[in-house]
């Protein structure tokens, strides 16, 4: 193993653990947050971190605008952002592996339905996507997972048919075919096991762009509603305060970038471990 692949996977490990920690914050948060995320404290409000001159040990990381504590909501936040990254990735994954699996395997005018479906959602603003389905749905959590799902999937049909059309020539499917098997049983028992570590690094990546469009979404006020905490929308309702009250929108954006770094390092080993070839 050369010193540049080992240097990668010691960050990746790095960074496993840094996510393992931010997941488990996210599942026990219950029990670790030291308040209510939703409790109103207006005789605490603006409140700075425990270590500056005002701040006070009961709020670790200070209060907001109406006196919530800020480190509870970063947790319970955390929960909220993972909870639509891994639930739009499953969406999307599911969509785009199917409809790569039936463009690679079949070709020909399957190949082509499917392909220009690919180009027209790559080609339409994920804002005016975002905007339309809201406008009729609603904003909430169920909506925002099915906004992030629909516009993510297109990526991967696509890596998915290359790999589909490299693979459907071998000898091993086309013995298949010669001894009658069914396509579902070619494409599902033969195929898609071959893929499997392709869709987990894509998969893996992918989580890290969604808790961005997620918080970007909310941020702008299309996404998770408050009082619900989510990173994005903290960081919306903060940004108004920065020039006096910069931890609230500090931390959330903090949590933003130190948990979509930590992904994309964890994804980046694990694409050289499990195919060092692999190029995304």
């Amino acid at each position: 193993m050369s010193l540049r692949r080992l240097w990668r996977f010691k960050w990746g490990v790095a960074a496993t653990a840094i996510i393992l920690t931010i997941v488990g914050s996210a599942v026990w948060a219950p029990w670790i947050s030291p308040w209510d995320p939703l409790s109103v404290d207006i005789r605490h409000r603006l409140g700075p971190p425990a270590w500056m001159d005002g701040g006070t040990r009961a709020h670790v990381l200070g209060t907001d605008q109406v006196g919530r504590d800020l480190l509870s909501r970063v947790i319970y936040g955390g929960r909220v952002s993972l909870i639509i990254g891994v639930a739009a990735v499953l969406v999307s994954s599911s969509i785009g592996v199917l409809l790569g699996l039936a463009a690679g395997y079949f070709a020909g005018r399957m190949d082509w339905t499917i392909m220009t479906l690919v180009n027209v959602m790559l080609t339409f603003p994920f804002v005016l996507l975002a905007l339309a389905v809201i406008a009729v749905l609603g904003p909430s959590l169920v909506n925002m997972i099915i906004v992030l799902g629909i516009a993510d999937w297109p990526l991967y049909a696509r890596v998915i048919r290359a790999e589909t059309l490299a693979i459907r020539e071998r000898e091993f499917i086309l013995a298949g075919r010669a001894l009658g098997m069914s396509h579902a049983r070619l494409v599902f028992r033969q195929i898609l096991p071959n893929l499997v570590s392709v869709i987990v690094v894509i998969a893996t990546l992918q989580v890290a762009r969604v808790i961005i469009l997620e918080s970007f979404l909310s941020f702008l006020g299309l996404g998770v509603q408050p009082p619900t905490p989510a990173w994005g929308n903290m960081l919306g309702e903060g940004r108004v305060y920065m020039l006096n009250s910069w931890w609230i929108a500090t931390f959330p954006g903090l949590a933003i970038f130190v948990t979509t770094l930590a992904i994309n390092l964890m994804g980046n080993a694990l694409r050289d471990w499990l195919d060092p070839h692999m190029k995304l």
